[in-house]
C-alpha cells in the first residue's frame, strides 16, 4: 500500500475492537499495518467517539490515536475541504460525514478509498472506493 490511500474510521475501529470470530477485524488489522496510509482530523475525531461508545479506555484510545499520528499522513480539513464536500453532497447525496470523507481524501491527492460505506468500485474524480471486506461480507 501507498500513500495513495485514504482509510475511513471504520477500518480502525474493526482493528482496534478485535471482535471475535469476526473477519473484518483481521482484515482492517492487516490494512491498518501497512505504510503509507492517509486520514484526516475527522477520522480521529470519530475514531476517539466511537470507541469511547464501546466503553474502551480513555489511556487506551489515546495511544491508538497517537499510534494512528505516527504511522499515517495526516490530511486537515480546511475551507475548501468544506466547499468540495457540499459539492460532493449536492452531486451524489451522499451525507455530510461521507462528503467530507470522500473530498479529504480527494484533496489529499489519493487515488482509493477504503470504506464500506459508499458504494464498492464507485469512481468519483478519479478517486476509486474500495470496500475492503466485500470479498469478506
Amino acid at each position: 500500500m501507498t500513500a495513495d490511500c485514504f482509510a475511513d474510521t471504520n477500518l480502525w475501529i474493526y482493528a482496534h475492537l478485535q471482535a471475535p470470530g469476526d473477519s473484518r477485524c483481521a482484515q482492517a488489522t492487516r490494512l491498518v499495518q501497512e505504510d503509507g496510509l492517509t486520514i484526516s482530523n475527522q477520522v480521529l475525531h470519530e475514531y476517539y467517539s466511537v470507541m469511547l461508545k464501546h466503553k474502551s479506555p480513555d489511556a487506551l484510545i489515546q495511544r491508538n490515536i497517537a499510534s494512528m499520528i505516527e504511522w499515517c499522513n495526516i490530511f486537515c480539513l480546511d475551507l475548501a475541504t468544506l466547499e468540495i464536500a457540499m459539492n460532493l453532497r449536492k452531486r451524489f447525496h451522499f451525507s455530510w460525514r461521507d462528503s467530507l470523507i470522500v473530498a479529504s481524501a480527494l484533496q489529499s491527492g489519493c487515488t482509493r478509498l477504503y470504506t464500506e460505506d459508499l458504494q464498492h468500485g464507485q469512481v468519483i474524480d478519479g478517486l476509486i472506493i474500495a470496500n475492503p471486506f466485500a470479498v469478506i461480507n
